[in-house]
């Protein structure tokens, strides 16, 4: 998968689960203040990225670390990569 359709597939979660319009999604975005998830949309969050890409998030430590969406994007792109 390359960067640009991970960047597509984080997004409609964001999209799909939380009705955050698609000009608001850009990497310099902070997924608490900018976006207004919580700790509780973290959760969903973590599950709705394990099914769109088919790997395992809960376990993985990096996952405290990610602040935006550009982290996500990261996260994922490494995760998607080490499935491989």
């Amino acid at each position: 998968m390359t960067k640009q359709e991970i960047i597509t597939k984080v997004n409609e979660v964001f999209e799909e689960s939380f009705e955050i319009e698609k000009e608001k999604l850009q990497p310099q975005m902070n997924i608490f203040e900018d976006l207004g998830l919580d700790s509780l949309d973290i959760v969903d969050l973590v599950v709705a990225l394990q099914e769109k890409f088919g790997i395992k998030i809960r376990d993985d430590e990096r996952i405290r670390a990610i602040r935006s969406l550009g982290d996500i994007y990261q996260f994922t792109m490494t995760m998607q990569n080490k499935a491989k």
